[in-house]
Formats: C-alpha cells, sequence, structure tokens
C-alpha cells in the first residue's frame, strides 16, 4: 500500500458508505494510514466488523462500523445522528455505495429500476442532506461522490445503471456550486470498471469481465488517487484517462463515438 500520500486528513473523521470490500475497503485502510478517523457504513456488519479490527490492529485511529443500507432514508438519519454524536463533526463524506446490473432496458425489472435509483442516486443525496447542514456552518468540509464513466457516456445494455450515475453528476455539479459558497468542496469520481465484487451483481454471467478483464483498474489504485485530493479543492478525477478522453469526444461527436465504438459498446 502506497505511503502516506494526504496529511491534510489527519485527526479528521471521515465517513465512506459501501464500506464493506471494494472499493470503500481500500479507501478504509489508506486513510486509516493517513492518519484519520473512520466511521464505516454498509449493510454488511460483519464485513464491517473485519476492516474494523483491522485498522484497529495496523493504526492508530478511531474506526467505527455501523450497518447502514442507504436506500432506507430514516436509518441514514438516525446513522449520520449516531456519527455526529459521537464525533461532532464530519470533515470529509465519501458516497461509494451503489450496485448495478446489466441489462437490455427491454429486460430489465422494474424492481431492479427503483433499487439502483434507490440506492445509486437517492441514497446518496439522502447521506449528502446530513452533512451539508454542519458543513455549511462550520464552512469547511469535503462530499466526495462516486459516479462513474458511465454517468458521462451511456452504452448498451447499462441504461438505468448510466441513468443513476448520470443522476449523480447532475446533483454534484449543482451541489458543488451551492457549497462552493460556504468554503465546501464537492468532488465527483468517475472510475470505469474496477476489479470489484460489483460484476457478481452486475454481470453474473462473466460476459463482461471475460471481454474487459484486462482492462479494469485496481481498487488499491482508485482509492489511492482519491484520497491524495481529500480535502482540496478538486472539480472530477476521472480514471483512466483514455475513457474519459472518449466520454468527452462524445460530448463533442456523439453520433460518430456511438457508430464507431457501436461495437465494443456491446461487449457486455
Amino acid at each position: 500500500m502506497a505511503s502516506i500520500l494526504n496529511n491534510r486528513i489527519r485527526g479528521k473523521n471521515i465517513v465512506i458508505t459501501g464500506a464493506s470490500g471494494g472499493l470503500g475497503e481500500q479507501l478504509a485502510y489508506l486513510c486509516a494510514k493517513n492518519g484519520a478517523n473512520l466511521f464505516l457504513l454498509a449493510r454488511n456488519k460483519r464485513k464491517l466488523d473485519k476492516i474494523v479490527a483491522t485498522v484497529h490492529q495496523q493504526y492508530a485511529v478511531k474506526c467505527t462500523a455501523f450497518a447502514l443500507d442507504v436506500s432506507q432514508g430514516e436509518q441514514v438519519k438516525q446513522v449520520f445522528l449516531k456519527i455526529m454524536k459521537q464525533a461532532g463533526t464530519i470533515d470529509v463524506l465519501v458516497n461509494n455505495a451503489g450496485f448495478g446490473i446489466f441489462a437490455e432496458a427491454k429486460n430489465t425489472d422494474s424492481a431492479d429500476v427503483e433499487a439502483m435509483f434507490s440506492v445509486n442516486a437517492v441514497g446518496l443525496i439522502t447521506c449528502t442532506q446530513q452533512v451539508i447542514p454542519s458543513m455549511s456552518k462550520q464552512q469547511y468540509g469535503h462530499i466526495i461522490n462516486i459516479a462513474s464513466q458511465a454517468g458521462k457516456i451511456a452504452t448498451p445494455k447499462s441504461s438505468v445503471y448510466a441513468a443513476t450515475k448520470h443522476a449523480v453528476l447532475g446533483y454534484t455539479n449543482a451541489l458543488r456550486m451551492e457549497m462552493s459558497q460556504v468554503g465546501v468542496y464537492v468532488t465527483a469520481v468517475n472510475p470505469g470498471p474496477i476489479r470489484t465484487g460489483f460484476f457478481q451483481t452486475a454481470d453474473p454471467g462473466g460476459s463482461y469481465l471475460e471481454n474487459v478483464g484486462r482492462l479494469l483498474l485496481e481498487p488499491e489504485k482508485v482509492a489511492e488517487k482519491i484520497v491524495r485530493v481529500m480535502l482540496s479543492n478538486k472539480r472530477e478525477i476521472n480514471l483512466p484517462r483514455w475513457m474519459n478522453s472518449i466520454a468527452t469526444l462524445h460530448t463533442m461527436m456523439p453520433s460518430i463515438v456511438e457508430r464507431l465504438g457501436k461495437k465494443a459498446f456491446f461487449k457486455k
């Protein structure tokens, strides 16, 4: 794991949703290594407790876990009240919880549509609303929303997932302007596919991983990029660069990109 990356977060209180594995877990370890106190949130408390034990064994920081389903609004409010009571302040919120299901629009189940929006978009917004008042009052803090390159360029078989991430980017871009008035930073993280458990749900058949496995980002490397910018005024993190270049080109010449990339886009 990388050496110390960011002294700004030493002694700060960081909340991470979706922290029971993958990118969230790696963020937890790296934030702890950089001296931050952690509040880890996810549905699976057993996995969280193992991460907390590892953090306490390796680093001299505070680390607390709460079971949380971000799609449950009242539960979100109660958990954040507990965090504020314990910590007094939240310095960084990382909205990492999310999932996707790859299917053509005609085959997408309505329950899956509702679930993806409830977690990826509504859950993210609900968590963010819990920290806006305190961060605004203290005129300090950082909200980091894990979006996706799918929020910039939609591809076949991910229509609903892409829609949720477009929603996240829209919300993040508006929030950034609002919070800039009170000195709070807002960052969107737009990674391509990451080598995590995400694909156990999104691609149970394994065809997408088989096609793009060599292009997957490593969660440790993505975590490093995020931790480096915590408590700094960074608008976006886009990974990998080549994929973001395609998304940027798509905004200027969508028809050409969709025509030339059609074969690749269908490799899910």
